[in-house]
């Protein structure tokens, strides 16, 4: 069993290589294998986004606070408020993050597949962003 206290493990940057604009993670679990699990909060500030994206098992988010938005390829753009939990399909492209105008944080959870657990793709533009 291992205990992590609040503030024992430090905020870290996203990297702007998957995200538009400035966004932070607070790890919850990178558990070792056999386990296959990763969970981590994201906090977008305004504007900020990731990339297109895929999950080889899929990913589950759930909006903490704020206002979000997010879209799987070929489809509208959905808004994500607080309580909202978004389940996203193995190998949908996909991406999300903060409206214009408002942060969101959510926790993202999903599994990796022979080691991996994201397959990063290219920047969502400013004309595929709502409000831009």
């Amino acid at each position: 069993m291992d205990h992590f206290t609040s503030g024992q493990r430090p905020s870290k940057r996203a990297s702007s290589d998957w995200f538009t604009g400035t966004v932070w993670q607070d790890p919850i679990v990178e558990a070792d294998e056999p386990s296959r699990v990763r969970a981590v909060t994201v906090h977008f500030e305004p504007g900020a986004r990731t990339n297109w994206h895929t999950h080889p098992l899929g990913q589950t988010l759930h909006v903490v606070s704020g206002f979000g938005l997010a879209q799987k390829l070929g489809e509208p753009v959905i808004e994500l408020r607080p309580g909202d939990t978004l389940w996203i399909a193995p190998g949908e492209k996909h991406w999300h993050g903060a409206a214009p105008d408002t942060a969101m944080s959510h926790i993202a959870i999903h599994e990796a597949l022979d080691g991996k657990h994201i397959d990063w793709m290219e920047p969502v533009t400013d004309d595929q962003y709502p409000g831009r």
